[in-house]
């Protein structure tokens, strides 16, 4: 019977064989129950496990415990040595089976107390005598060695295959169909790709070089991107050192450096530029940058600063030049003929302003009358404006005397909103409703159309307040003289659109049917005949106290006023003779 775990014809083991031989521990290993250092046997503790077995022989047969033995050692022997060995936990003959701990899948054999551990290596035939020394000789096994210094066996050395050395000078041979071109179909016409300054005509020449070429090729196409990476980086690190100097540059300008400033008096191309009201210093500079006069905000502050006299531009509009230095800018502007303002005289009409404002934006006669007559609500007019439909003009007495910037290309909506808006400002200033109430007029509006007749009746600002005097007397219901009447002739070239001092006879004045008419109707006209200036508002508001109804204006040193007709005419009279001997 073949004894588990042992080929056939090896011979049976042996209590006194050593388990490595006598380079493993100095010795041999001591057995289970047995001494370390000598042969007495020591003494266990009994083995309740073992008691249920004892005495009786193994009974079932080895035959297939031999075919799964050497299964098994030929496995791990060709997995540690490259040759077979023994499985060390192998059953022996004639032991005591053993308590496995608990999961009991079948009938073990266990290994007696006291016997010593089975040689794995006289497990096989031919092996080495139990007396001889196993490692002693060039044909003996190697001593173990740790699993990171083991060399394989012979007979393993010759399957195996050392790494590939990709820096030797021989290259391996390509086996794969790819690469040698066994795949090509036949007939293929070459590539480009595959021309070879050496050809030979040989297609075995150029498979034997395929896999050093494709490899060299590689190698190539690497060299090439890393040659356009380094490119890119360095045009990346050039464009980004640029990008710093260039900010770095233009920080040290702002700071340090001379503002952007162009050279001389300009181009010979005329620009309009308006200057509107609150702007100062930066304002003024931003404006004249975007119109191409001046090349940077920051040259025209320091020029300015540098004038004695650069702080004092004020609104309007100007005349200067394309590509100016900001020093001669400044002086220009300083000079009043550079000044381009659109003014309106004090007792203006609204007529005459109308065709001021298109003659300078270049529009065609009546457009800014039209627009008036058609937006004079949406133009900001107070609310105590008379909305009576005998008014000829809400706007009149509205677009108050005074400069303006009315730069060519704006719209006349803008022109005469901005007017009103200055109007509501001056008069803003003075209590007009209070002032109204005192001198016995019903609103403001009838307010502003007194001082709109003292302003074309007085030719002379000193006679204002006497002028204002007359209206005032002659509005008086009781008065024996007017009966209330006015008899102005500029309410007459009003109407009739006219300045002129013979407006004709009494009686054919009388016959005139407007409400605007001073010689037919009783009191105030039904609106502003002007538009008043600060100091004819002013005399409306505080006339000079006297009995005068009547005045004539004979020149600028001498206005001659009356209390009564009789007096009144030969006043007028004189004024005539002294005209005539002129």
């Amino acid at each position: 019977m073949t004894e588990y775990g042992r080929g056939p014809g090896s011979e049976p083991w042996h209590p006194e064989d050593p388990l490595y031989g006598d380079q493993g521990w100095g010795g041999r290993q001591a057995a289970h129950g047995q001494g370390q250092y000598g042969d007495q046997q020591q003494s266990y503790q009994q083995d309740p496990y073992a008691q249920q077995y004892q005495g009786h022989q193994q009974q079932e047969p080895y035959a297939q415990h031999q075919q799964y033995g050497q299964q098994y050692d030929q496995q791990q022997n060709h997995q540690q040595y490259g040759a077979p060995q023994h499985d060390p936990y192998a059953q022996q003959p004639g032991a005591q089976p053993q308590y496995n701990g608990g999961w009991d899948t079948g009938q073990q054999s266990a290994m007696a107390y006291g016997a010593e551990p089975q040689d794995p290596y006289a497990q096989h035939p031919g092996a080495y005598d139990t007396g001889q020394d196993h490692y002693g000789t060039p044909e003996a096994y190697p001593p173990p060695q740790p699993p990171g210094r083991r060399e394989a066996a012979p007979g393993q050395q010759q399957s195996r295959q050392e790494p590939t050395d990709w820096g030797a000078d021989e290259p391996q041979e390509e086996t794969h169909p790819f690469f040698t071109g066994a795949d090509a179909p036949a007939g293929r016409e070459p590539r480009d790709d595959d021309d070879d300054p050496d050809d030979d005509g040989s297609r075995s020449s150029r498979r034997d070089r395929g896999g050093d070429e494709r490899r060299g090729g590689k190698g190539k196409k690497k060299k090439s991107r890393s040659g356009v990476a380094c490119l890119v980086v360095s045009v990346v690190l050039v464009g980004g050192l640029g990008g710093v100097s260039y900010v770095g540059y233009t920080f040290w300008q702002k700071q340090f450096g001379a503002p952007a400033d162009y050279a001389g008096s300009g181009t010979g191309e005329q620009v309009e530029v308006e200057i509107p009201e609150g702007a100062f210093g930066y304002d003024i500079a931003n404006i004249l940058r975007k119109k191409g006069v001046i090349k940077s905000s920051d040259a025209f502050v320091a020029a300015q600063n540098d004038n004695p006299k650069g702080k004092s531009l004020q609104a309007g509009v100007y005349l200067l030049k394309k590509e100016m230095s900001a020093a001669s800018a400044i002086s220009l502007m300083l000079d009043p003929k550079s000044q381009n303002p659109f003014v309106i005289p004090e007792g203006t009409r609204n007529a005459t302003v109308y065709e001021m404002i298109d003659k300078r934006l270049e529009l065609k006669k009546g457009t800014t009358a039209d627009i008036a007559k058609t937006k004079a609500e949406s133009l900001g007019l107070p609310d105590w404006a008379d909305d009576n439909p005998d008014v000829k003009d809400p706007l009149e007495g509205f677009l108050y005397p005074a400069a303006y910037p009315v730069a060519k290309g704006s719209k006349p909506e803008d022109a005469l909103k901005r007017m009103v808006t200055r109007a509501n400002k001056e008069y803003g200033k003075v209590d007009l409703e209070a002032s109204a109430k005192k001198l016995g007029l019903k609103t403001p509006w009838e307010l502003v159309t007194v001082a709109s007749l003292v302003q074309v009746e007085g030719k002379y600002k000193h006679d204002f307040d006497k002028v204002a005097r007359v209206v005032y007397n002659r509005l008086k219901p009781g008065n024996m003289e007017t009966v209330g009447r006015l008899e102005f002739d500029s309410t007459v070239n009003y109407i009739k659109n006219e300045s002129t001092l013979d407006v004709g006879a009494v009686d054919d004045l009388r016959k005139i049917d407007d409400p605007y008419n001073t010689y037919k109707i009783i009191g105030l006209p039904s609106g502003p005949i002007s538009n008043p200036g600060a100091d004819a508002l002013h005399s409306a508001m505080n006339p000079t106290p006297g009995p005068w109804y009547y005045f004539v204006s004979i020149n600028e040193d001498k206005t001659v006023f009356a209390e009564t007709n009789e007096e009144h005419e030969r006043n007028r009279r004189e004024y005539e003779d002294g005209k005539a001997g002129q």
